[in-house]
């Protein structure tokens, strides 16, 4: 993710879990252009540039909670996944929902991962670290 130009969307509706993101970015120095969504209906908006609201380029990476108001993760992904046009963005899910049924749901949506929030904010930093090398060392098109 060390590409500067390459915007990261996170679909996310809690304050606290936004803003240990934020913050863990900043310790791993990672500065992509980081946009805020509350849940799938707003995200969907962004994507599409409706209500002013419009992510230039489109991000090349979403971060996805499940658990969310008016549109949760996986009725988000549905969305996504059956839009020619953003149907191949890659989709990391960052939840805190174990529940297997969905795991299952994301992994047939083509999620690139599902990743569990750890509870401390010191293995959330080593979690997203993961991440960022983990795509520093992907061939992105």
């Amino acid at each position: 993710m060390r590409d500067k130009s390459m915007n990261i969307l996170l679909i996310e509706d809690d304050e606290v879990d936004i803003m240990n993101v934020e913050r863990a970015f900043k310790r791993i120095n990672l500065t992509n252009p980081l946009y805020i969504a509350r849940d799938g209906v707003e995200a969907l908006a962004m994507l599409r540039g409706q209500n002013g609201k419009a992510i230039v380029p489109w991000p090349r990476l979403i971060l996805l909670d499940i658990n969310m108001p008016r549109m949760n993760g996986i009725e988000f992904l549905h969305e996504i996944r059956q839009d020619p046009t953003l149907k191949m963005i890659t989709v990391i899910v960052l939840t805190t929902s174990n529940e297997e049924r969905d795991v299952v749901a994301a992994y047939q949506f083509n999620v690139a991962g599902y990743i569990i929030k750890p509870v401390s904010f010191e293995e959330f930093v080593k979690t997203l670290g993961a991440l960022d090398h983990y795509w520093t060392l992907s061939e992105m098109p």
